[in-house]
């Protein structure tokens, strides 16, 4: 029975003893609606994350060649990697795909002919 109780009192010690996080809280955000379907974002935490993003509409073609509209981002996010050290990516998304850019993605290599 005093093991058990030893056991006990020796896992509560332990739990108390773990680190505790403490919540991450949104210290900033902002969102902005335009009435054809554009908008801005943007949010910081108190972690150092943070992303801003801006959306633009524009008219492009698909593959019949008629004309559709399209949301053009633009934007950025950050966040401090496990070294300590901010991390960086900007990027753009549109009728083309998804373009990030920064210096943690790697780049492929051109190909020489």
């Amino acid at each position: 029975m005093k093991f058990i109780i030893v056991a006990a009192v020796a896992l509560v010690a332990v739990a108390a003893a773990l680190p505790v996080e403490e919540p991450v809280e949104i210290v900033n955000s902002v969102f902005e609606q335009q009435a054809d379907g554009g908008y801005k974002y943007a949010f910081g935490q108190s972690d150092g994350v943070k992303r801003e993003e801006t959306g633009v509409v524009k008219e492009a073609f698909d593959e019949d060649n008629k004309p559709h509209n399209v949301v053009v981002v633009r934007g950025s996010y950050s966040y401090i990697n496990p070294n300590g050290q901010e991390e960086l990516i900007n990027y753009t998304a549109d009728e083309e795909g998804f373009h990030p850019e920064g210096s943690s993605i790697p780049v492929a290599p051109v190909a020489r002919r």
